[in-house]
């Protein structure tokens, strides 16, 4: 786990999905003037260049946000996480790319809090230079699964809590399930998202439908397909958001937006998107 660099994958079409439903995610909330508790609990570095090595050594934000930078006719939803990109980018070229963090930090409001997670040491050191001395935001170098347990409920009962991490191995699979259980137990009003890859592993596979087991309340599954698997069967296919408690709005926000994601990133013909929910 700690080997991960999400600074290779930064600005890829799976962070333009994750970073699109945050954006209205949070826009949602931030309709109503009480203020919410933001947890991440694999935060990343909270920005990271395009321009450095570890990004430009298979170039993926090319296929991802590179697609949408100069763009003139971007859906609402997706002008909007744009143009948290475009002030990502003061000089006008696109050479940095916002983490979660990043984008979260620019939408919350004073009355709002950030709770960080992250343990890779170089990350943790750039997130805390970053973002650990702003107003309302904790940044912990500790395990976000564990460490989310003492962040619900919120005082104010209300919250979002983005779960993403690495997938490296399995073991992160069966820990995302349980450490919602655990987080609903606590906070069943809070909403949840969570990221997932879309990898030929039986663990993605199911991944969904064990966390639609979670959400009596009701939920919504994003997926967006865009590539094909190499010869063997490996590689990013693409990704999906789950999002337990989401947003009365989510839905056809997204139903408007995926397809047209789809045509822009797809790279192949088969590219195709899924969107499905259930109401309380």
């Amino acid at each position: 786990m700690l080997a991960y660099r999400h600074a290779f994958h930064a600005g890829n079409h799976a962070d333009v999905l994750k970073h699109v439903v945050l954006t209205l995610v949070l826009r949602h909330l931030n309709t109503k003037e009480k203020g919410y508790r933001y947890v991440d609990t694999h935060a990343g570095a909270g920005g990271y260049s395009l321009e450095g090595r570890y990004a430009q050594k298979k170039g993926e934000y090319a296929q991802g946000i590179g697609r949408l930078w100069s763009r003139d006719d971007l859906p609402a939803a997706v002008a909007d996480y744009v143009a948290q990109v475009h002030a990502f980018n003061p000089g006008g070229r696109l050479e940095q790319y916002p983490g979660s963090p990043g984008i979260a930090h620019a939408l919350l409001r004073p009355q709002d809090q950030m709770r960080l997670f992250e343990r890779h040491p170089t990350d943790h050191r750039i997130l805390s230079a970053y973002l650990g001395k702003a107003r309302h935001v904790e940044v912990f170098d500790s395990d976000g699964f564990e460490g989310l347990k003492g962040q619900l409920p919120p005082s104010t009962r209300r919250g979002v809590v983005l779960m993403d991490p690495s997938y490296e191995g399995n073991a992160d699979y069966p820990r995302i399930v349980s450490t919602l259980r655990d987080a609903l137990g606590r906070f069943a009003e809070g909403v949840y998202l969570v990221w997932y890859p879309e990898v030929s592993k039986l663990e993605a596979v199911q991944l969904p439908r064990r966390l639609e087991a979670l959400a009596p309340r009701g939920w919504l599954h994003a997926r967006l397909t865009v590539q094909q698997p190499d010869a063997q069967g490996f590689g990013l296919a693409g990704s999906g958001v789950f999002v337990i408690n989401p947003p009365y709005t989510l839905h056809d926000q997204l139903r408007g937006v995926l397809p047209w994601l789809t045509d822009v990133l797809g790279q192949y013909e088969g590219a195709h998107f899924l969107l499905e929910e259930r109401s309380a």
